[in-house]
């Protein structure tokens, strides 16, 4: 583990703001967009809602400007609305309200764009879904909820101009869903607070000579309890590996409970609670090595490739599967690894010596982390938001072109 991390800090969210102060960021251009999430939450909001607004605001020479709004602000006063050039919809799910203020703005003439990070707006992938996220498929539950939770967002979807997502393998999914949609891709990036925090914890591990303690730790950082399957795709090598090397330590943040195998090693497992997005960078900054072991097929290749950035930033090793997103964010062998199912075995291994190996390690770790501020950094999106957003109005879509590979 490297040392000299500081404790945790003081989190309060950055989204605690007015609707007042929120009209005046959407108010500060010609031209406007309103961003609209259900609620406020510590994920997708976050990067989708969000982001945008505080970028645009960094980068006035765009002439762009936008800001969120949620159902209570829909509930109390929607004029944004009125203010606004274009609206995106960020994974809302249907209802009365969401009809309305769609009804609305098409009485305005303004482009309604939908906004999603992952494969759920089709309900014919829903069984794929269940399978992926390890839910019970024999509970009637599950399928009455799943049903509806991703009909009401495909039903939100089919009522706008056209679709942003992270990443073109998305894309062209919500193309197959309806064949005439216009889309474009903003990827996921860096908070400005969590980019200046993860900078300085980097900085840290270059002054201090990159200084460890004798173990060396393995961080999964799950956020949630539907990724047991993606963590048992690596989870043999990692025991296989804590058999062979007494100074690895396994760091779970979040929620995974590990194989009654792995439990064997219980005084070598770190486990810590979900944690907000700032100080979780801190339990990132001090592990040697950062896996995201994902599951191969078309729900996985859509997700983005937030593990290896949030990592990358802060000057942590990854290896990750290699999915859609992550073949085309990781450079193999110079910015990280990237890990077939049949490979964690070996890969685990050459991560233990480039540990060991101060100069290496930080040679990848300085590349990471470069690439990542030029791709992910957080005031270099504003023009890739403008294009995004006002560059598909009126676009038709392109025909799909992206599968998996062979």
């Amino acid at each position: 583990m490297f040392l000299n991390i500081p404790s945790p800090l003081r989190y309060t969210d950055p989204w605690s703001i007015g609707q007042e102060q929120r009209m005046r960021q959407l108010l500060a251009q010609d031209r406007r967009i309103a961003y609209f999430y259900e609620r406020p939450d510590t994920s997708t909001f976050r990067y989708r809602a969000m982001n945008p607004g505080l970028t645009l605001a960094a980068n006035p020479g765009c002439g762009v400007s936008g800001a969120w709004f949620d159902h209570q602000d829909l509930a109390t006063d929607d004029s944004f609305l009125d203010s606004a050039d274009a609206l995106v919809i960020c994974r809302t799910r249907y209802n009365a309200a969401v009809a309305s203020m769609i009804a609305r703005a098409r009485a305005r003439r303004l482009p309604v764009l939908f906004d999603c990070d992952d494969l759920v707006f089709d309900t014919r992938r829903l069984h794929l879904l269940v399978d992926s996220l390890n839910q019970d498929p024999h509970s009637e539950t599950v399928w009455n909820d799943w049903f509806a939770s991703i009909g009401r967002i495909g039903a939100t979807l089919r009522l706008c101009d056209g679709f942003i997502t992270t990443n073109a393998f998305l894309a062209a999914r919500a193309r197959e869903y309806m064949p005439q949609l216009s889309t474009a891709v903003m990827p996921n990036y860096l908070f400005q607070g969590q980019q200046e925090l993860s900078e300085g914890l980097h900085q840290i591990k270059r002054d201090g000579g990159w200084r460890r303690d004798g173990h060396i730790h393995v961080g999964y950082f799950s956020g949630s309890p539907s990724h047991a399957r993606d963590f048992a795709v690596a989870a043999p090598a990692i025991l296989r590996l804590m058999e062979r090397d007494p100074r690895i330590i396994l760091r779970i943040v979040g929620f995974l409970d590990p194989s009654q195998e792995l439990m064997r090693f219980r005084d070598r497992i770190e486990f810590h609670p979900l944690q907000d997005f700032m100080n979780l960078q801190r339990l990132i900054a001090e592990v040697e090595i950062n896996i995201a072991p994902l599951q191969d097929n078309t729900f996985t290749n859509c997700k983005s490739e937030l593990k290896f950035f949030e990592a990358a930033i802060c000057g942590t090793l990854t290896l990750a599967t290699p999915t859609f997103t992550f073949r085309n964010s990781i450079r193999h062998g110079e910015t990280g690894y990237l890990v077939p199912a049949y490979g964690w075995d070996a890969a685990l291994q050459e991560a233990v010596a480039l540990v060991e190996d101060t100069d290496r390690y930080a040679a990848i770790a300085e590349a990471a982390s470069t690439q990542v501020r030029a791709d992910y950094g957080w005031d270099r999106q504003a023009q890739t938001i403008v294009e995004a957003v006002f560059g598909q109005i009126g676009r038709s879509a392109q025909p799909a072109d992206i599968s998996l590979p062979a």
